[in-house]
């Protein structure tokens, strides 16, 4: 793991890309709100912004990187194909209106939101052609588990340099086999919901946890991805959180920690 400006890890993809460990996730977040929030993460020193075509608020992220002053270059902009785009020409079409949504010329991270097994390869052989067309700096997949991992690897040319899925320590276990294929490949996993979508921040070994080293749960769990060497996207609608979110540098978790953590499933 790398550092970034204002010690915030990055995590270094397959092909040299370089991408922060904490980003934000914007799913729910649009319109004049959505892009408060998401510039308040920016001027809070976030410098990874995750959207999706499904999110409905690609535009709203291109305003708010615009307004905060930042240099493109800065950000590292993620989105993802919709379900509906899936094949080769639609997701050909489909990247061009994301980038002209988000009023860039370029993404970060361009991934598959959701496997279609009928139309893998074929999506595929269009996310190969947009990477070589210079339309994303990486590809990759969210929501693959290891028999859609194991169709693109085994037909594609260019492997996925992230699988995005839903992670956190209540499904850690669930999600080993998967994890594993991953590392295995050289496939960096980003978690979105690490917190859980809120449901278990009360639980006692987090509170017990966050005690010892004086922090949140909700840091704890952040932490906890991190430690692992994932990449989280926590969200939240309150700028205080957001902030709170990316305040993870500043202590880690004993080898005890993880552990008990990683058993909780």
């Amino acid at each position: 793991m790398s550092e970034l400006p204002g010690k915030q890890s990055a995590v270094t993809l397959a092909n040299g890309v370089v991408m922060p460990a904490v980003g934000l996730g914007t799913w729910t977040l649009r319109r004049e709100r959505g892009a408060e929030l998401i510039r308040a993460a920016l001027d809070a020193g976030y410098r990874l912004i995750d959207s999706a075509a499904m999110y409905d608020n690609e535009d709203v992220v291109g305003q708010a990187v615009r307004a905060s002053g930042l240099a493109r270059e800065e950000v590292f902009i993620t989105s993802k194909l919709d379900n509906s785009d899936h094949g080769y020409e639609r997701a050909l079409r489909a990247v061009d209106e994301s980038l002209r949504r988000l009023g860039m010329e370029q993404m970060d991270l361009y991934l598959i939101h959701w496997p279609q097994p009928r139309k893998q390869e074929e999506t595929w052989r269009a996310m190969e052609a947009i990477y070589a067309a210079g339309k994303a700096r990486a590809i990759g997949v969210s929501n693959f588990d290891v028999r859609d991992l194991e169709a693109v690897l085994r037909s594609g040319e260019v492997k996925p340099a992230v699988n995005q899925i839903e992670l956190h320590p209540r499904i850690y276990a669930r999600e080993k086999p998967t994890i594993d294929l991953c590392q295995q490949e050289g496939i960096v996993v980003e978690a979105y919901s690490p917190l859980a979508k809120g449901r278990y921040l009360d639980d006692p070994l987090l509170r017990e946890i966050a005690g010892r080293h004086g922090v949140s749960t909700a840091q704890v769990l952040i932490r906890w991805a991190v430690q692992h060497g994932f990449v989280a996207i926590p969200r939240s609608s309150k700028v205080e959180r957001i902030r709170a979110n990316l305040d993870v540098f500043g202590f880690e978790l004993t080898d005890e920690d993880m552990a008990r953590l990683d058993a909780m499933g």
